[in-house]
């Protein structure tokens, strides 16, 4: 499992232009191969800060749909964001109790 996370400094006018521009990213990611889910997170803690976070079988399915959609998707998207920090994640140990699986 690779994990890709950015975290997003968000002002709370531009929250809902994100929230949509997101799930517009995690529309596209879905049909890609190897996408597993997405997940638009709020930093406790912390004001204005937002975290996109998607789930990929391995880093190369993540590359390859960053290198086909990102520069097109950046584009198309509406928010006004500022960018504190990417972070590539690699799965080492998962557990998943089997009735959590049904639930997603």
């Amino acid at each position: 499992m690779f994990i890709h996370s950015v975290l997003f400094e968000i002002q709370p006018k531009e929250v809902g232009k994100y929230r949509r521009d997101s799930l517009m990213w995690a529309a596209y990611a879905m049909k890609a191969k190897g996408f597993v889910a997405y997940h638009t997170m709020e930093r406790l803690g912390f004001k204005h800060q937002y975290a996109s976070v998607y789930e990929w079988k391995t880093q190369v399915d993540h590359q390859r749909f960053m290198h086909k959609f990102h520069d097109w998707l950046v584009s198309k998207s509406q928010a006004k964001v500022k960018v504190l920090g990417y972070y590539n994640l690699k799965s080492r140990d998962r557990l998943v109790p089997a009735s959590a699986s049904r639930r997603i």
